[in-house]
């Protein structure tokens, strides 16, 4: 909240001005044409839908701006309602549909005249989780279907993962990392990434890593665990090592490098089992299985690193060391 996202998505409109650069639309320089010429449909977080009017109404009001005849209002309202699955709503007002609907409506009015580029603002936001969970399904095909670029507003990491074939990941006005999903989860660009992407929440540890014969390594509780990647110019630095919970695994006591934990709680997490355990120094650490699978559910248990999924990061700076998906640009200049 308070990132800049849905300013971001008012200066593509054109409803603000930027202070500085530019906005570019299709390789076209818009920043000083009025929002009405843009091409651009939009659909907010409230719905912003007109109560006196009907579903029809509310709908066809971009087709209305542009003049379109009686007939193409209908035919354009009646294709996107149906695509939308609310054709049988369109003489409703506001005031009588369900928050789905409302949300399905909105929708509707962003695409009901085509436009080349849509931009979505938290749209399944102040809708349930079913409903949530449903359009998270859909939506990808309904978007595909209209062959628009998406500029699509969320705060849900999990809708971003699952909506998103690229993510600008937002603070402060400033664009922090721009990546595919993948790349935003395994190559996060600094600590604070790290810790929004992922359920349950990465593990993270000061270290300071050392050199051996084997190359670089840090020690967790007298374990040394060995890393991959071109870490030379870290060593003696003070670091933190990001693990994902799912890239630590329940070893048994002879295991190379098995780290001494104690269990101290263990929960289902969706499809996941997770266990929360202490180390000998008592550092915390979530250990995520698949549900179903075996683990150590109380007493004292070891643990494995896998030293190749391990992430380090710069403890003074939290930017992570090797990355090169960071960039540096303010909510008001193109991407």
């Amino acid at each position: 909240s308070g990132a800049g996202k849905t300013v971001l998505l008012r200066l593509v409109a054109g409803v603000i001005d930027p202070d500085e650069g530019k906005i570019f639309i299709g390789g076209e320089d818009m920043t000083d044409l009025d929002a009405e010429f843009r091409g651009v449909g939009m659909a907010f977080q409230n719905f912003a839908l007109f109560p006196h009017m009907t579903a029809f109404d509310n709908i066809a009001t971009p087709l209305q701006a542009k003049r379109s005849s009686q007939s193409a209002m209908k035919a354009g309202v009646e294709s996107v309602a149906k695509l939308l699955k609310i054709g049988h709503v369109l003489s409703h007002k506001p005031r009588a549909l369900s928050n789905g609907q409302k949300q399905r409506t909105a929708l509707a009015r962003a695409l009901v005249g085509s436009p080349p580029v849509l931009l979505l603002d938290d749209p399944l936001r102040n809708v349930d989780a079913k409903l949530r969970f449903e359009m998270r399904l859909e939506l990808p095909r309904l978007l595909a279907d209209r062959g628009a670029t998406v500029v699509y507003v969320t705060q849900d990491y999990k809708e971003a993962m699952a909506l998103g074939d690229r993510i600008a990941v937002m603070s402060q006005g400033v664009i922090k990392q721009l990546g595919t999903p993948e790349q935003i989860y395994r190559e996060p660009a600094n600590i604070e990434i790290a810790r929004l992407f992922g359920d349950p929440t990465i593990n993270l540890l000061d270290v300071k890593p050392s050199r051996d014969a084997k190359g670089i390594y840090v020690g967790l509780s007298n374990v040394q665990v060995h890393l991959t990647g071109a870490y030379d110019a870290t060593v003696g630095r003070d670091c933190v090592i990001g693990l994902r919970p799912e890239a630590l695994r329940f070893v048994d006591e002879g295991s190379p490098a098995a780290i001494p934990v104690t269990v101290e709680a263990e929960t289902p997490l969706n499809e996941k089992i997770v266990t929360l355990v202490r180390t000998v120094r008592g550092r915390e650490i979530l250990v995520s299985r698949p549900a179903g699978t075996a683990g150590q559910t109380e007493g004292r248990a070891h643990i494995a690193v896998d030293g190749k999924s391990a992430l380090l990061f710069d403890r003074a700076s939290g930017d992570r060391i090797g990355s090169k998906n960071v960039v540096n640009l303010r909510s008001g200049e193109a991407a």
